[in-house]
């Protein structure tokens, strides 16, 4: 495996890099971070006329024709600069799924998408259910379509989205569904969350939907989603990682005790040598996750082993930052408190260390490899 990026690969996470950095600085971030709508759109829409947001889009819908590999540098990209875009919702749980399993009619809104003129989202999350491809939530056939109901949580950008992706149980197995918020039978609660990401709760009570592909092969959509999910967080862990670590290298250098540089200091150098090493490791298994969900060879286990490095070595990687700040770490107003908060709260979307941790096991104990 040669995980070396081609010209335009590197093109495509250079040009991200210019647009990202040149406008999501520490104090538009901050500004956004109070601001009740938090996204920011201005940047949505330059990356759209860089012809970015349609990276993994077929050039029919308006895209690239690139793949994951591409959108993930994107995703390292805004993870970098913490810049508050709604990538994972519009872009992985709602674009991509509509992409490979839509009808001709229902892929007509990916263009909107590629332009910034269009929000999606997916509900994907239960309370009381950590496996998204076994929901509560339920579809009865009704008429030409179907009528959905339950509750979802932790949807993002939902107040926006024009339409929602809702895994749901039916007579015939799992389906997923295309939701369109302006209706009746659907209700938005907004969730407080860890970075102050516009989260909501999704009731559905005789909301009316139609299917994504075959009903009753949801469960397979699900796992797809998911399986790109994950690379996405991953890469934007990796970005939030790397810059809090680019961040802390520099404050070792200009901050000194007893007339010497921190870093100069053994202890300081080792904490931030495994911090580094921390960071290598989320690089190499996000790079390995993507060949096999490409190759479709072990993508099961490689994902969750992305999974397990971004949220272990995300978390230890951020209370290292932290720490080696000093007190100036822990100021809420200091640039590296948001990438604590960022860090915590990918952590948390991806489920958590120890849940990986379990599935991995299950998987080496049964032989599974894939």
């Amino acid at each position: 495996m040669d995980f070396a990026l081609t010209d335009d690969q590197r093109a495509i996470q250079d040009l991200a890099r210019q647009i990202v950095s040149d406008r999501a600085t520490d104090d538009r971030v901050k500004q956004l971070a109070d601001d009740p709508r938090w996204y920011d759109d201005e940047l949505w829409r330059e990356l759209a006329a860089a012809s970015l947001l349609g990276v993994a889009l077929r050039e029919e819908f308006g895209g690239g024709g690139f793949g994951m590999l591409e959108l993930a540098g994107l995703c390292e990209e805004v993870g970098r600069c913490i810049a508050p875009l709604p990538l994972l919702p519009t872009l992985v749980l709602g674009a991509l799924p509509i992409q490979e399993f839509g009808s001709a009619e229902q892929r007509k809104i990916l263009p909107e998408v590629a332009a910034a003129r269009s929000y999606l989202t997916g509900a994907l999350s239960e309370l009381g259910q950590v496996d998204p491809a076994r929901p509560r939530t339920t579809a009865r056939a009704d008429g030409g379509g179907f009528v959905l109901n339950g509750t979802k949580v932790c949807v993002s950008d939902a107040d926006r989205a024009a339409v929602i992706l809702v895994p749901a149980a039916t007579e015939r197995g799992v389906g997923v569904f295309l939701v369109r918020p302006d209706q009746r039978g659907l209700s938005l609660q907004r969730e407080a969350t860890t970075n102050g990401e516009p989260q909501f709760t999704l009731g559905l009570s005789g909301a009316r939907a139609e299917a994504l592909g075959d009903v009753g092969r949801g469960a397979e959509i699900v796992r797809w989603i998911e399986r790109r999910a994950t690379i996405a967080l991953s890469a934007l862990q990796l970005g939030i990682s790397d810059s809090a670590l680019q961040r802390t290298a520099r404050y070792a250098i200009e901050r000194k005790q007893f007339g010497k540089p921190i870093g100069s200091f053994q202890a300081y150098a080792m904490r931030a040598a495994d911090a580094f090493i921390d960071i290598e490791a989320i690089r190499s298994t996000l790079y390995q996750a993507i060949w096999a969900v490409d190759a479709d060879r072990g993508a099961d286990r490689a994902v969750e082993v992305a999974k397990w490095w971004a949220c272990r070595a995300g978390h230890r990687v951020a209370h290292a930052v932290q720490h080696l700040h000093g007190g100036i770490g822990a100021d809420v107003e200091y640039p590296v408190h948001r990438f604590f908060l960022w860090t915590k709260q990918t952590e948390y979307t991806l489920g958590g260390a120890s849940i990986h941790l379990a599935r991995l096991g299950e998987m080496l104990a049964g032989g599974a490899h894939a």
